[in-house]
């Protein structure tokens, strides 16, 4: 049938501390932006297998039918056909989501870069150090 296989990361989540600087902000969304391009690619792979057996199962059943077997193997043949067919239909639109989130993942790396690179730039080249945040606050 299907020889994929669950993945466990190699790296492929992002971490959720709490460290919001620049370049670790970057990072966790480059890292993010991989992983749902990898889930798209291990999806599309994942619902061409399922419309494959899908059709199989239809042609089975039509096989089956034309042998004269038993009424309810053609009907249980069919019932997968449908079925796989079904799970196919949500298999494509988590395909959808992954490619979205990718996309906008993408998007808001360059926008955080575009705010916040000029001023991880000063902050990184300068020996002072930077007061905590809320400093200015009191």
């Amino acid at each position: 049938m299907s020889d994929l296989a669950p993945t466990t990361g190699g790296g492929a989540a992002a971490r959720t501390d709490g460290d919001n600087r620049y370049k670790a902000v970057q990072q966790k969304l480059k890292t993010l932006g991989t992983a749902m391009d990898l889930a798209a690619n291990e999806l599309e792979t994942l619902l061409r297998g399922m419309r494959m057996n899908a059709q199989r199962a239809e042609g089975l059943a039509v096989d089956i039918a034309n042998a004269e077997l038993d009424r309810k193997f053609i009907e249980m043949t069919n019932q997968v056909s449908v079925a796989l067919g079904g799970a196919a239909v949500e298999v494509r639109k988590l395909h959808e989501t992954a490619q979205e989130v990718s996309g906008l993942t993408t998007d808001v790396r360059r926008t955080h870069a575009r705010l916040y690179e000029g001023l991880d730039t000063i902050r990184s080249g300068r020996k002072e150090r930077t007061p905590k945040p809320g400093f200015f606050a009191h």
